[in-house]
């Protein structure tokens, strides 16, 4: 009998919705962007506290979410892949692998993880690391078919690092729904997508999807904008939001989720997450 990936999706959505928030950080190299996750086991209890849908981990952290007794608490996510492509200087050789090529679901089997994720990295000049992207998700595919596990995939069209500085995203609608498109036929079960420039066009992202599109948050942000535009994208057909840094690093995590989670499973606008916010302080 072929297991569903819908027994561990039900997990993660509720009522077909899902607030990740993002604390994987740590496998991307990059110094800046563990500002914030100094002390990872305080910013799990905090999140913990917060109670979003799912919190996004690594393989060498997970056991600090699951490892916690009970079983009130926020489903895991586990990335299973990592790469070069944050950091603010160019690499020589650009790479994308699959953290254990050989038995690649092991350790979000034994963490009993909801979900597992992988990049499918867009970069100008970089067909290598875009091939290599191309075999992860495809040596993926085959394991969570045999164990039911739901495939998020992470589509990433990024600018030239001589852009900005560090690789940035490149929020042309048509590159991000045509990547979207290719994650698809590849097989996701989950599509973990870059916020369209004009959220107004994000709905091509979520129709080229054919399944639950979470928006990518990226860098931090003026958090009354984070609300404003995480509100926009969820009228345009978002099923909810991947958040790392525009949470954990600001001063009350527990209060930025709470405004996110009255966007996501309410309905609230902008001003009225902004107030959910505030009133959690």
């Amino acid at each position: 009998m072929r297991i569903s990936p819908k027994v561990r999706m039900n997990r993660l959505f509720a009522n077909g919705r899902c607030l990740d928030v993002a604390i994987d950080h740590g496998v991307c190299n990059e110094p800046s962007f563990l500002d914030g996750l100094e002390d990872i086991a305080g910013v799990v209890d905090q999140l913990v506290t917060a109670r979003p849908d799912a919190i996004q981990m690594n393989f060498g952290q997970a056991d600090l979410l699951q490892e916690r007794p009970g079983k009130d608490k926020p489903a895991l996510v586990m990335r299973i892949d990592m790469g070069n492509p944050y950091n603010k200087t160019r690499h020589r050789h650009m790479w994308a692998v699959l953290q254990n090529e050989h038995e690649p679901l092991t350790g979000a089997l034994a963490m009993d993880a909801a979900c597992v994720v992988v990049n499918l990295f867009m970069l100008p000049d970089e067909p290598d690391l875009f091939r290599q992207c191309v075999q992860n998700i495809a040596r993926v595919r085959a394991d969570c078919d045999k164990y039911g596990m739901p495939l998020m995939i992470e589509p990433l069209a990024m600018l030239a690092n001589s852009e900005r500085g560090g690789y940035m995203v490149d929020g042309d609608a048509e590159k991000i729904v045509t990547l979207t498109r290719l994650a698809r036929e590849m097989g996701a079960d989950i599509v973990k997508a870059d916020p369209t420039t004009e959220a107004a066009d994000f709905h091509r992202v979520v129709e080229a999807a054919r399944c639950p599109v979470l928006v990518r948050g990226g860098g931090k942000e003026d958090l009354r904008t984070v609300f404003d535009k995480s509100a926009a994208l969820m009228a345009q057909g978002a099923h909810g939001m991947v958040y790392g840094r525009n949470i954990y690093q600001h001063a009350n995590p527990r209060a930025v989720v709470a405004g996110l989670m009255a966007i996501i499973h309410e309905g609230a606008d902008g001003a009225a997450a902004w107030d959910r916010y505030t009133g959690a302080n």
